[in-house]
């Protein structure tokens, strides 16, 4: 049986990200297709309608012409925007704060020796003011990337398990994850955020002052549009997740031993994370869930359905699995994990 490199994870990834950012824009577009289908049909249906003799496929292409070309070009540019600057949305939204030599020499000289030791450029480092365990790393690629440690993660944790920790989000650069979980991320995000923009229009429409009938139909429209999107945030995009490979968090967890020469260092940094994760600033924020070590949900977010149908697609596997396989490992042949 042939063996796993760095390099196939490297390249199996590269593969995934060009794909899900074609996915991102059709995907989005079949379901609100689908959405003008179910709209066109109650349309057809309407007495008033049927003398025009239209099938649902004639009205629904006739109001796609001109939704699905502004849906799809509003996908695309959102993807060109997390491309470039989607690193910004993430540390604006965790409200991190950038770490330097001046304000955290330890920290900075732990990611810069571990960066050497990996082989990679030195990321920015930055942190979040929050007492809870967890880290993360984003950016597009190796010499774009970014490493967020949250204050208690510095505080609490011993110095070969900080490392550890370090070395895992490093090991994700290097993987080339973090280019795929930022595309991932910012695409759900777009499309649960117009949902809420749409679902709060057609709120406002109930006071307009059109006829009764058009106001209606553009709550129709809007409420439909909106449940598509939300449809797609919390359902279809999971699926789309599984072209993230779900090794990926035991490949980081190997390569971080492999960097460190040390597992021990992040078993323990996991067993101190375990039930200590959570972070208040994106404690709601479930789309951001996949890029941590653990899971950074309140646990009443943790627990709500659309979170058990992520849950179930989610690429990270329990703690105890990871400290497990961690705890069996070779480091003469993780090279080639």
């Amino acid at each position: 049986m042939a063996k796993i490199t760095t390099y196939d994870f490297i390249e199996s990834n590269a593969r995934k990200t060009a794909l899900l950012m074609a996915l991102f824009p059709l995907t989005l577009a079949g379901l609100v297709y689908l959405s003008l289908l179910f709209i066109s049909f109650i349309k057809v249906s309407d007495t008033s309608m049927a003398a025009y003799n239209l099938s649902t496929f004639a009205v629904a292409n006739e109001i796609a012409i001109y939704i699905i070309p502004i849906i799809s070009i509003l996908a695309i540019s959102w993807i060109l925007i997390s491309y470039y600057s989607g690193q910004s949305f993430i540390l604006s939204a965790a409200g991190a704060a950038e770490l330097t030599k001046q304000n955290a020499p330890e920290v900075v000289r732990i990611v810069e020796n571990t960066a050497i030791a990996a082989g990679l450029p030195m990321p920015k480092v930055y942190s979040i003011n929050d007492e809870g365990l967890n880290a993360f790393a984003t950016g597009r690629d190796p010499k774009h990337s970014y490493v967020v440690l949250t204050k208690g993660i510095i505080n609490y944790l011993e110095k070969p398990e900080l490392e550890g920790v370090i070395a895992h989000e490093m090991a994700h650069i290097g993987n080339r994850d973090i280019c795929l979980t930022l595309i991932m991320v910012l695409c759900i995000s777009f499309a649960t955020v117009i949902a809420e923009i749409l679902l709060r229009t057609a709120l406002i429409t109930r006071s307009s002052r059109n006829s009764k009938n058009n106001t209606n139909a553009i709550q129709i429209l809007l409420f439909v549009l909106a449940i598509a999107l939300y449809i797609y945030g919390y359902l279809a995009a999971p699926l789309i997740k599984l072209a993230v490979s779900r090794t990926r968090e035991y490949q980081a967890d190997a390569t971080a031993a492999l960097i460190t020469r040390n597992p021990q260092g992040l078993i323990g940094a996991l067993q101190k994370i375990s039930g200590h994760s959570m972070v208040k600033n994106i404690s709601d924020k479930q789309t951001m869930s996949p890029m941590c070590i653990a899971n950074p949900l309140a646990k009443n977010k943790q627990f709500s359905f659309f979170a058990k149908v992520s849950g179930l697609l989610a690429t990270h596997p329990p703690i105890e699995k990871r400290i497990k396989a961690l705890q069996e490992i070779d480091l003469t042949k993780c090279e080639n994990l």
